[in-house]
Order: C-alpha cells, then sequence, then structure tokens
C-alpha cells in the first residue's frame, strides 16, 4: 500500500498534437457550367441568324432556308445543271448544263437573304422567287444535234463576194432544227416547279444562220462605200488613188461567232503600195483673175502647194487597223509648204469723152485704144457692169434706137456682152475708131477685140463713164 502522504514521481505530461483540418467542402458552380455553353449557344444562334436564310425560303423549286448565300447560288446552279429535258416519252434526253443553261445563281441567291434573312422570323415561310434562265444557242445547238441529229439541216450563212470592182452578197438559206424557244421554255417550267426532268416534243423549225442576208448586205454597202473614196491622202485631194481590185487584194471577209462581218487588212499588201509612193512636189505659186468683189474668175496660173512626204514607217499597220474599221481615207504624213497666189482684179474701162477702152489690173492701165461708141441717139449706157456672156461669132439683128431702121450685121467677131443687147465686138466694116459710129455697142479692130476677149473671163467688171 502506498502512503498517501509519499510523494511519487511525477508522471511525464503527453505529447501535444495538431489534428489536420477537415477540407472545405467544395462550391458547387453549377451556373458557369450550364450559363457558358448557353451563351455560346445563344452568340452561335445571333450569328447564324445574321448569315442564313430564313428557313421555309425557295427559288424557283430550289430550297435555300438555313443555307448562305453561296451556298444557296451553288444549290440553285446545282439544280439547274442536273435538270434534264427529255425528247418525246423514252426519247433521248439532255442536262441543263449540257444545253449551257444559264441562271444568274449569285443575283438570286443575295437577293433571298437580303429580303429573308434568318433573323427575320417574319419572312419565314415565304413564297417561291421566280428565276428567269437562259440557254446558250450555240452549246444548246450542238448539244440537242448530238442527241437527235436527224433533226437538224445546218443553215447556209450569207456571204461577201467581189466581182467587177464590187462586193455583192450571196443570201443565206435557213437550215432547220429543234426550236430553243420550246426547249428553254420546257426547262424554265421544270426548274421552277421543282422537279429534276420535263419531257417535250421536239419541235422542229426554221433555222437561220447567225451571218444573215441583211447583215452581209450591209457590211457590202460597207465595203463598196469604202472603195468608192479608197486611197492615199494629202488633205482633202486623194493624192494616190487605189483601185477596187488593188484594194479587194488587200482584205478578207470573215464572220464571228455571232455572224457579224469582219474585214481584216493585209498590211504587207499594203507596204508594197507604201513603198512605191512618189508624192513629193515643188510649190508653184499661182495668179487668178478676180472682180472688185474679190470673186475668182479664171486661173491664169494653177498654183500647188510644196509637199515632202514623211516618216512611212508606220503607215501600212496605221492604214491596215483602218481599213478594218471601214475608213478608206488614209492621210499621208507630208511637209506642206502652201503656194502664194497673186490676184489680178481686171478692169475694162470706157472714156466715152476720149472714145478710148482701158484695160486694167489691179488699178493700173496695162493697155488701151481707140474705140467707137454708140452715135447720138444710140448711146451707149454709162454705168457699171460685168461680162455677162461672150460667143467668138455672131450675126447681130436689130433696130437702130436713131432711125429706126432693122439691120443685119453678119458674123461679127469675139462678141462680150456687158448691158443687155449692149457688147464689146470686133467692127471689120469700118476703120473709123474714136468717133461715135454704133447701134449702142463698143466695137474695135477685131484683132483688138480678140484680145480682150481672150483678156476677160465672164464675171469681168465693165465701168462706162463720159
Amino acid at each position: 500500500m502506498t502512503d498517501p502522504t509519499e510523494t511519487t514521481p511525477e508522471a511525464p505530461a503527453p505529447a501535444l498534437q495538431w489534428a489536420p483540418a477537415s477540407p472545405a467542402p467544395k462550391r458547387r458552380r453549377w451556373g458557369l457550367r450550364i450559363g457558358i455553353p448557353a451563351a455560346a449557344a445563344t452568340v452561335g444562334l445571333v450569328a447564324a441568324s445574321l448569315v442564313l436564310i430564313a428557313p421555309g425560303t425557295a427559288v424557283a423549286g430550289v430550297p435555300v432556308g438555313f443555307l448562305t448565300a453561296g451556298a444557296a447560288s451553288d444549290a440553285i446552279a446545282q439544280r439547274l445543271a442536273s435538270t434534264t429535258v427529255t425528247l418525246g416519252e423514252g426519247g433521248p434526253s439532255v442536262t441543263g448544263a449540257q444545253l449551257g443553261a444559264i441562271v444568274d445563281a449569285g443575283t438570286l441567291a443575295g437577293q433571298a437573304y437580303h429580303d429573308r434573312p434568318l433573323w427575320n422570323v417574319a419572312q419565314w415561310f415565304g413564297d417561291t422567287a421566280d428565276a428567269d434562265i437562259d440557254l446558250d444557242a450555240t452549246t444548246a445547238t450542238a448539244a440537242l444535234q448530238q442527241i437527235a441529229p436527224g433533226s437538224f439541216t445546218a443553215p447556209t450563212p450569207a456571204a461577201i463576194v467581189f466581182a467587177d470592182d464590187a462586193y455583192t452578197v450571196t443570201p443565206a438559206v435557213d437550215g432547220r432544227g429543234i426550236d430553243l424557244d420550246v426547249v428553254t421554255a420546257a426547262l424554265q417550267d421544270a426548274f421552277s416547279s421543282g422537279r429534276s426532268d420535263i419531257v417535250i416534243d421536239a419541235t422542229v423549225v426554221p433555222v437561220s444562220a447567225a451571218a444573215t442576208t441583211e447583215k452581209a448586205q450591209a457590211a457590202a454597202d460597207r465595203l463598196n462605200a469604202m472603195l468608192d473614196e479608197i486611197g492615199f491622202y494629202v488633205g482633202e485631194e486623194r493624192t494616190v488613188a487605189v483601185s477596187p481590185a488593188d484594194a479587194a487584194s488587200w482584205l478578207t471577209i470573215s464572220t464571228d461567232d455571232a455572224g457579224e462581218f469582219v474585214v481584216t487588212a493585209d498590211a504587207a499588201r499594203i507596204q508594197e503600195v507604201v513603198d512605191s509612193l512618189d508624192i513629193d512636189q515643188k510649190v508653184v505659186d499661182g495668179t487668178v483673175v478676180t472682180n472688185a468683189a474679190g470673186d475668182v474668175l479664171s486661173e491664169i496660173v494653177a498654183g500647188q502647194d510644196g509637199r515632202v512626204l514623211g516618216d512611212t514607217s508606220g503607215v501600212a499597220a496605221a492604214f491596215a487597223a483602218q481599213l478594218a474599221t471601214g475608213s478608206g481615207v488614209y492621210a499621208l504624213p507630208v511637209a506642206v509648204t502652201p503656194q502664194k497666189t497673186t490676184e489680178l482684179e481686171r478692169l475694162l474701162e470706157v472714156d466715152l469723152s476720149k472714145q478710148r477702152l482701158y484695160l486694167k489690173e489691179n488699178g493700173k492701165v496695162v493697155d488701151t485704144w481707140l474705140i467707137s461708141s454708140g452715135r447720138p441717139g444710140a448711146v451707149t449706157y454709162q454705168g457699171h457692169y460685168s461680162i455677162g456672156w461672150k460667143t467668138a461669132s455672131q450675126d447681130m439683128q436689130g433696130t437702130a434706137r436713131d432711125s429706126g431702121k432693122k439691120y443685119t450685121q453678119e458674123d461679127v467677131p469675139w462678141v462680150m456682152y456687158f448691158n443687155g443687147n449692149q457688147a464689146f465686138h470686133g467692127a471689120y466694116w469700118h476703120n473709123n475708131f474714136g468717133n461715135v459710129m454704133s447701134a449702142g455697142c463698143v466695137n474695135m479692130p477685131p484683132a483688138k477685140a480678140k484680145k480682150i476677149y481672150d483678156w476677160s473671163p465672164v464675171g469681168v467688171d465693165v465701168w462706162i463713164h463720159a
């Protein structure tokens, strides 16, 4: 037994340890897990509504709802390309692609999206939009000929031929073939109604050549007009003419796919003519006769401009290009020295008081001699006149104003009328010049009358005075 009063050794204090903390319960983020996908879906729907076409939208029977404009364009084009036209029950078939069917798919799809976007709920399930189609005539004809050759006879195109210095036309002759309008209408019907194929009766109609008689005639008319003027020009002058036959040898007439007549010219053939051009000339000053009004009455010396041909290295090619447009007037490159023209203003002046005629040029007397004018009672009338008409010889008849007697004077030479029946002329029946003798005319020795006859063109001024 232990004495309660005994002191026992003290037991060691127990070690103190921290228990690990229990992990806190995780927070449940249900809102994020649900909200992010929902937001993404919402953004996607909004984005889609901005680029997609509304559901229930169709273009000519082609559903384009929930498609982008680009995808819709492809769908429209593919549907048309695959639509089939069959010539009679059980007959041969051809697709829209083979027929060269054409539809503006891009514009139609773009318009569908513009009019009926997905976001505009009010435009969902709207009416079908129309779409016009067309056929490439050349492609369609070739495709139909391949499957139904017996339905076609090729037309004969009009032709242009050169003969006897002119172009003439050989008329076109119609062929026969399947009516493309019927095929187009059938394809349009199938495409618009959403059908993938359609059967038609192969209606055969006359087929005109692309190069029609009317087109050929119009082209021939243009060519003939060109032949009338073709040449190498200096100013308004056709300095070197080109004959129709030579011009035709330069030209080739063909037709394009549209049947239009096309003219091409051989620059090498033209170059042969260019190499032979010889148009240089010296300047020659001219002299002309005028009246007081400045009218040119005659040409004493024909003047001409001097000219020197310039660089011709590009002429043949340029003329060939010009001929293709229908113009046959080619302006040559030349250096021109203008002529100078001397004007001689001529006047026949009669001084009755001196019984003298003066020949004047530019106001100066160049010759003069005595004449006989009208006697008293049959005077030569004073005034300003001009030579009206002339004759080298004439029998003159009349009644003398002073005596009333009739007279006839045969073979009067070098007659020039200036005032009614009053004229200058030669008088072989007297030699009393310097005195009044005549019945009103102005007469003179025949040799002098011939001189003024040659010196005075019609229109020369005449002045009779005292």
